[in-house]
């Protein structure tokens, strides 16, 4: 039963994160750069999108570990060129909001899909949960402002530019990857991040996840 469940996220994690990736090029193609779609990254081919770290050390490494309720990963970035976009001012604020802006839609499709179909079988269920989970939980992860995750971006475009902020953004870049790691394999973070996940989960669909 373990090794369906973890099958069934699995799947479901790297087509969602397949969506978050072909979300930022679709985003950034519409604002006027066809990088990504030039280097065939708008396609839900998931080969266009496996990163081996991120799309399968990293899901593997989690489902190991004890006590770990949720896996979590990444596809390789798409690529954008931002000096084709035509939105100087927000452009890039756009494209890196695309990507979680996908996520959470789906999640609130499926939730309510859960929440108005209470007839639903079992097992049919079981997978939209598991759509809504990992969609909230990619879509949390992404807007943590730690290089090289969406957060990170967005908090940069965000902020007014300045020597401190150079320095702040220097020190994530150089030292985020590091910072990740201490937060998805020492600290509690990943709980956190179900935790929310699983609170936003319940005000969706009206109904209490089922742990799994």
């Amino acid at each position: 039963m373990e090794t369906l469940i973890f099958l069934f996220s699995f799947i479901i994690l790297i087509l969602s994160i397949i969506i978050h990736e072909v979300a930022h090029g679709s985003v950034a193609y519409s604002l006027g750069d066809s990088t990504a779609k030039n280097q065939g990254r708008l396609s839900l081919n998931p080969i266009s999108h496996i990163d081996p770290i991120g799309t399968i050390f990293l899901p593997l490494m989690l489902s190991i570990i004890p006590g770990n309720s949720v896996i979590i990963g990444w596809a390789k970035p798409v690529p954008v060129n931002f000096n084709n976009i035509r939105d100087k001012r927000w452009g890039a604020l756009k494209v890196s909001l695309a990507g979680p802006i996908a996520n959470f839609t789906i999640a609130l499709i499926f939730s309510l899909v859960i929440r108005f179909m209470p007839t639903i079988e079992p097992e049919m269920y079981a997978i939209f949960q598991l759509v809504v989970l990992y969609n909230l939980i990619l879509a949390i992860f992404n807007l943590i402002p730690i290089p090289p995750l969406d957060g990170s971006h967005i908090l940069f475009d965000l902020l007014p530019q300045g020597n401190y902020l150079e320095n702040l953004k220097n020190f994530l870049f150089r030292y985020g990857f590091l910072i990740l790691v201490f937060f998805i394999f020492i600290s509690p973070g990943i709980n956190w991040i179900y935790d929310l996940a699983n609170t936003i989960f319940n005000t969706l669909s009206g109904q209490m996840f089922v742990s799994i």
